[in-house]
């Protein structure tokens, strides 16, 4: 079944099948003639796996016609229509409108992006089509240019296949707990495996309106490691063509499922923009009380970071890893388990595809280096991380402790007061992440990442602590090079500086830069670093020298 030789088969004794006219993951479409109302349709044969026992078969043939049935109630212009769900062979087949034209993908692939007012008719009709989709309890799942149909002729927009289609209190078209979906154009907490809901499909057309803008998804890279980073951790940057909606396809990109915008709102916006040539911002989006990564922090708390039955108690910090990457003796387990879990990703086999994008591309660890746990301790002086640290006139002069010292916070940053016993200033859009005895502050897409440790003193004080990391440094920080300790002073106190580079733990993420600094001070040792792409060491070092100028110990 499903060769050209099939042609004229008749099924269901009503529907006889013409010629093939696509193909993909679910099945293959057909030309085909209702010979009972002598019109034209598309018939999709849904593909069958021969592989499932007989049970498992029926029981996913009988989700197929649930969930088909559910879909062929919709009834909107933008939603290809379902006139019948049908069963020939032990074989479900759909029989859809047949549309005559081409895809949005085929669109764009033939004639490049369409302009900003064609992108915005295009999004606002989507739109309405998903929000009454989702208020029947449909969700698409699948939104991408492939799926999106335009007639020729009326230039009428019509959402198409919801082969993936979720009904509300039913299980899935594919098999249960198996990952479904383009990943360039799928919602991070979909990939976290932590919520499926509207807002999902909201994020896909997001997606899909940089992507017919502007040529290609914001998210696509040369792996499925990298995408999966891209999606869940690196910085969103819409391409230059999206600037005229900007405040929609912001909205829509929102990480946080709550404070997405949502359909009403941006169809407004859309279609604002289509009668004034303006788009209006964006409404307020709701606090929700938390951070707004919650697939990072799921993801993490699936595996991605340290445990969570990892001991909060301090740890010594000759044993602590390297700021990059998690303890040593981990890294040979874990790197089994991001092979492993990269090839249940690609088979489809269930698995979070942000704890394998965590672990991979952050090295199973927060601090340090890529994902968790940023940045390089800065020195409190704000002396440039190349030189030596030197404690400030005012430290000096007054022999003040980090303990007593005052601080206060420079414009654009706020004066974070840690639970762990300590404050310091950071970027006010910096979020705070508990992993273990570290605590980062992390930028929107974890493009910086700060990070403190308090433990009790170690042998050899900051210099030898620095120095054993430094050592493991090309063993835990894939491409380190050009690393280098300081032994040093601040306030008075002795600390040591560690600076080096390194490749990043994917193509995507690229190369990086940390500066760490170390020192010992009233019976404790303090490290604070600070981790960001190498272009971007400018900002490094002050977000570094920020942090270690206010640092200061508090009771805890």
């Amino acid at each position: 079944m499903g060769s050209d030789g099939d042609d004229f088969r008749v099924i269901a004794g009503r529907y006889r099948l013409q010629e093939r006219i696509g193909r993909g993951g679910m099945g293959v479409v057909w030309r085909a003639s209702d010979e009972v109302l002598g019109r034209l349709v598309a018939v999709k044969e849904l593909a069958a796996d021969d592989s499932l026992p007989d049970d498992d078969a029926r029981r996913r043939r009988d989700r197929t016609f649930r969930e088909a049935r559910a879909v062929a109630q919709l009834r909107h212009p933008h939603i290809i229509v379902v006139h019948d769900v049908v069963e020939q062979d032990d074989r479900p087949y759909l029989v859809m409108e047949l549309i005559d034209g081409g895809s949005l993908a085929d669109r764009i692939a033939r004639h490049g992006p369409v302009d900003a007012v064609e992108a915005a008719r295009i999004g606002a009709d989507l739109l309405g089509a998903l929000r009454v989709a989702h208020e029947a309890g449909v969700l698409h799942r699948d939104i991408k240019p492939a799926n999106v149909l335009l007639e020729s002729g009326t230039g009428r927009v019509v959402l198409t296949d919801f082969g993936i289609a979720q009904v509300a209190g039913a299980t899935t078209l594919t098999e249960t707990g198996s990952f479904v979906g383009s990943p360039e154009y799928t919602a991070p907490e979909r990939m976290a495996g932590t919520r499926t809901g509207p807002e999902s499909d909201l994020w896909s057309l997001g997606a899909l309106l940089c992507t017919v803008l502007s040529g290609e998804s914001p998210f696509r890279r040369d792996s499925l490691g990298g995408i999966l980073h891209a999606v869940v951790a690196a910085e969103i940057r819409p391409p230059s063509q999206a600037e005229p909606l900007l405040p929609v396809v912001r909205g829509l990109l929102e990480r946080d499922p709550d404070r997405r915008l949502d359909a009403a709102d941006a169809e407004r916006m859309l279609r604002t923009f289509l009668e004034t040539g303006r788009t209006p911002a964006a409404p307020e989006p709701p606090a929700t009380g938390r951070t707004p990564r919650i697939v990072a922090l799921a993801a993490r708390a699936a595996g991605a970071g340290h445990p969570p039955t990892e001991p909060d108690a301090p740890r010594a910090p000759g044993d602590r890893p390297t700021p990059e990457r998690p303890p040593p003796a981990r890294q040979s387990s874990r790197g089994v388990l991001i092979a492993a879990l990269l090839v249940a990703a690609v088979a489809g086999a269930g698995i979070s595809a942000a704890a394998l994008l965590l672990h991979q591309g952050e090295g199973g660890g927060p601090p340090g280096g890529t994902t968790s746990s940023p940045a390089a301790p800065t020195s409190r002086s704000g002396a440039p991380p190349t030189g030596r640290p030197t404690p400030s006139p005012a430290d000096s002069a007054s022999g003040a402790s980090a303990a007593s010292r005052p601080h206060t916070a420079p414009s654009g940053y706020r004066t974070a007061r840690d639970p762990a016993g300590f404050s310091l200033a950071v970027p006010e859009d910096f979020d705070r992440e508990r992993q273990g005895e570290r605590v980062f502050y992390l930028s929107p897409g974890l493009t910086f990442r700060l990070g403190v440790k308090v433990s009790p003193p170690a042998a050899g004080g900051p210099a030898a602590v620095m120095s054993r990391a430094a050592a493991e440094g090309a063993g835990t920080n894939p491409g380190y090079h050009d690393g280098r300790v300081i032994g040093t002073t601040h306030a008075g106190h002795p600390a040591a500086l560690w600076e080096f580079t390194w490749d990043g733990f994917s193509a995507a993420e690229g190369p990086r830069h940390t500066y760490d600094l170390c020192w010992e001070e009233d019976g404790r040792m303090y490290d604070v670093w600070v981790s960001a792409p190498v272009g971007r060491v400018r900002e490094a070092r002050e977000y570094f020298d920020v942090a270690v100028d206010t640092f200061s110990a508090t009771a805890r």
